[in-house]
């Protein structure tokens, strides 16, 4: 847990009890300080009085000794209104902050490696944690990746925090200065609680905020809008930049072509440093932009290339993100549950051949536009949720479609039309486009069902093949 007895300030509000919130009430109370915290949901008020947090509804609480409102990030500060303890908070000249504003107030020194993008920047995050670790060097890993900030340890001058951040993250937490900064991608994402793309944008460049010469920006310049980033930032003076991609060279950066992986050494001279094929948990064009990201942060720390390469070798994976949960009677089953709107579907899709795609749930701004591209490898939709209807007639007359209406339904029909057509080889894709709240409270919780019914699926099949053992029984 991160130590905020030296933080200044002696009473604090806490908005929204999730993870973050609850980590920053106890680490706050810890510390010695006066907390009110408050969800508006009735049973997250419940988990967080069986922890011992003070409870008080802070619609109607005297805010005047307060030193700072404590904000989760899926609770609304701007658009499309501000909630209305942050209206208030603010109108009273309250700092609304997030709890890596508190972690980075009272750091000892440690670096800081923060990482953003529309997609990618779990597995980039856990990637890079996992090369400093192999590198020896003392690391934590955490923020929106599901690891609260202020339960992290405390780390001194020699450490390294390394910490994913959202856009609503990023646009509370004033301090942040990176050591390293990462910038993915950027494809429309959660418009409607930042006025439009532009403002979505503007929230991801922040993670360059208060860079100087001294620090590094690594950008990816796959797409068009972190391309004008680039470009406007190599323009100016601010931090050195290494630009990567997962689509071929990239003067002066780190990049892929086709499945071999290339750093640039000295002036503009590249060499191939590894074949993506040796690191079974980076499929696909997104996980080589990933890795490609990942080398230029353990290069920009002083790691060595071969280091950071063997380490990328051994990389597990995530859960939810193209995870590899079974092979049944020649059939691979993967959960790509993380994939939330139409660009991190696309790139999953572009992995495999005969697919047979499970998508739907509460659907993006962008629907399935990101997705049409790579149909030709659909053999069958099986569509899901809310947005089964709308999927439905977007696909009319591209790929044949089953509306299952639920996750069970839907696998269960997947594996009888492969039955039906024989298909071995084939991978059956959770892969939703969508975020989960229409069906299950989190996107873990929706991979965490697919996973099961495989299994599930999978005691009922005598040819049976765990994912980690592809061996046939007997």
């Amino acid at each position: 847990m991160i130590d905020l007895s030296t933080l200044p300030g002696q009473h604090f509000a806490v908005l929204g009890l999730g993870l973050s919130g609850l980590a920053a009430a106890a680490a706050l109370t810890a510390a010695g300080k006066q907390v009110l915290a408050w969800d508006d949901s009735e049973p997250a008020r419940s988990r967080a009085d069986a922890r011992g947090v003070r409870l008080a509804d802070l619609v109607d609480q005297d805010l005047e000794s307060i030193a700072a409102l404590v904000l989760s990030p899926g609770i609304p500060h701007t658009y499309p209104q501000p909630h209305p303890v942050v209206a208030r908070a603010r109108s009273k000249g309250l700092e609304v902050i997030s709890d890596v504003e508190l972690l980075l107030r009272t750091r000892q020194g440690a670096k800081v490696v923060g990482i953003t993008g529309t997609n990618g920047k779990s597995t980039t995050t856990a990637l890079v944690g996992h090369i400093l670790t192999a590198a020896g060097l003392d690391v934590a890993v955490g923020a929106n990746i599901g690891v609260p900030a202020l339960s992290l340890p405390m780390l001194g001058e020699d450490g390294v925090y390394v910490l994913e951040l959202s856009s609503y993250q990023l646009e509370i937490t004033p301090s942040l200065t990176c050591d390293v900064a990462v910038l993915l991608n950027v494809s429309p994402d959660h418009l409607d609680r930042h006025g439009g793309m532009d403002g979505y944008l503007a929230a991801k460049r922040l993670i360059f905020r208060g860079q100087t010469g001294r620090t590094t920006a690594v950008i990816g310049v796959d797409d068009r809008f972190t391309r004008s980033v680039f470009q406007a930032m190599a323009g100016q003076a601010g931090p050195r930049l290494v630009p990567v991609s997962s689509s071929g060279p990239v003067p002066g950066g780190i990049y892929a072509e086709g499945r071999r992986l290339f750093e640039t050494q000295g002036g503009d001279r590249a060499i191939s440093v590894l074949d993506l094929d040796q690191a079974p948990a980076l499929v696909g064009a997104h996980n080589a932009q990933n890795a490609a990201a990942a080398l230029a942060v353990a290069r920009a720390l002083g790691v060595a290339t071969e280091v950071a390469i063997r380490a990328m070798c051994t990389f597990p994976g995530l859960p939810h993100r193209q995870e590899r949960v079974a092979v049944i009677d020649g059939v691979t089953y993967v959960n790509d549950s993380k994939a939330t709107n139409g660009d991190a579907a696309a790139r999953a899709l572009a992995c495999y051949d005969q697919v047979y795609w499970i998508a739907g749930g509460r659907a993006k701004e962008d629907g399935l536009a990101a997705v049409m591209a790579n149909l030709s490898r659909v053999r069958h939709a099986f569509l899901i949720g809310e947005a089964a209807d709308r999927f439905a007639a977007e696909l009319e007359g591209r790929v044949p479609v089953t509306v299952a209406g639920t996750l069970a339904a839907a696998v269960s029909s997947a594996r009888n039309r492969i039955a039906q057509n024989g298909c071995r080889g084939s991978v059956v894709l959770l892969s939703p486009a969508c975020a989960s709240f229409d069906q299950f409270p989190n996107f873990e919780a929706r991979g965490d069902a697919f996973r099961s019914l495989v299994k599930n699926a999978g005691v009922e099949n005598t040819g049976v093949e765990n994912a980690g053992d592809q061996r046939r029984p007997s």
